[in-house]
This record gives C-alpha cells, sequence and structure tokens, in this order.
C-alpha cells in the first residue's frame, strides 16, 4: 500500500508501470458519427427507408437497402443485399444479390446468391435463389427454384456424363 510519508514510493516514481488513462476516447470521432460495419455489402453504403416512409414504384441502385417502411412495386439492386426490417411491408418483386426477411413481403424474390426468411418473417411468393434458409416460426407460401452458379453449371454437366472407354486391342 502506498503512503506519502515514505520515500520511493511515489506514484510517479521509475518503479510504478505506466498505465494508460482509461476515460480516454478511444478515437476523436463521436460514436454517433461512425459508419455502420457492412461486411456482407458490396459496398459500404446504406440507404433505409425508415418504417413511416411509404414508396410506391420502381428502387433501382448500387447499394445495401433496409427497408423498414411499406414499399410497393419493384426493387432491383444486383449484387447488393435487401433487408426487410420487422415493421417493413413489400409488396413488390424482389431482385437482390442476398435478400433477409424479417417483416412481410408479398411478391417473388430472385437472389443471386441467398435468400434468408427469420423466425418473425412473412413471404409469400416464388423464390429463385442459389441458396435458401427458413427459420422456425417463418410463414413462407409459394415454390423455390434453386440454381447452381452459372460458372459451375458445365463442369455438373460433365460430372454427370459417364466416361466413354476407348477399346485397348493386345
Amino acid at each position: 500500500m502506498w503512503k506519502p510519508n515514505q520515500p520511493g514510493t511515489s506514484p510517479t516514481s521509475p518503479s510504478d508501470p505506466i498505465r494508460p488513462q482509461t476515460l480516454a476516447p478511444l478515437s476523436p470521432e463521436p460514436v454517433a458519427q461512425r459508419p455502420n460495419p457492412t461486411p456482407s455489402s458490396s459496398t459500404s453504403e446504406q440507404a433505409t427507408i425508415g418504417k413511416s416512409l411509404t414508396i410506391k414504384g420502381e428502387i433501382t441502385g448500387s447499394e445495401m437497402l433496409y427497408i423498414d417502411g411499406h414499399v410497393e412495386g419493384s426493387v432491383n439492386l444486383p449484387g447488393n443485399r435487401v433487408v426487410v426490417g420487422r415493421n417493413g411491408h413489400v409488396a413488390a418483386n424482389i431482385s437482390a444479390r442476398e435478400v433477409v426477411v424479417l417483416g412481410k413481403v408479398n411478391g417473388n424474390i430472385n437472389a443471386s446468391d441467398r435468400v434468408d426468411i427469420r423466425n418473425e418473417g412473412s413471404l409469400t411468393g416464388d423464390v429463385v435463389a442459389q441458396r435458401i434458409s427458413i427459420e422456425d416460426g417463418a410463414y413462407f407460401k409459394g415454390g423455390i427454384d434453386i440454381r447452381k452458379p452459372a460458372a459451375s453449371e458445365p463442369k455438373g454437366n460433365d460430372a454427370a456424363k459417364p466416361a466413354v472407354a476407348t477399346p485397348v486391342h493386345v
């Protein structure tokens, strides 16, 4: 225990370890202004349709989209991710790289990678994707078409063909 009356035991003596101040901010940038990390998105930008917004028409773009409001029409974001939030109601066909359904979707989904319907999500429509995940408790009514990647189709077709044996004469 440190006592101020003892020589050589001051808190600034060279034998004491230097401790960093834990109260100083780690970054000069305020927390509210830090960008949201989106590791699964092809870009670092994300657009959000808030729960009080209603959009009727066609949505196109080149960034990730989070829908928490009402959308009617079509959503076309190739190569990007579309998330329908818990408050989201979408009456549209969705075309994107990845689609996550937490709210309600009435329409077809065409995903180049995957479709994920979470436990509170509801999807009424057909799905075309390479992968699909439907959690327990989710609602789904429609058809599913699993598509293989275009690059692996020739390999798959060649692998399915039997090898032709060449006769050997001795």
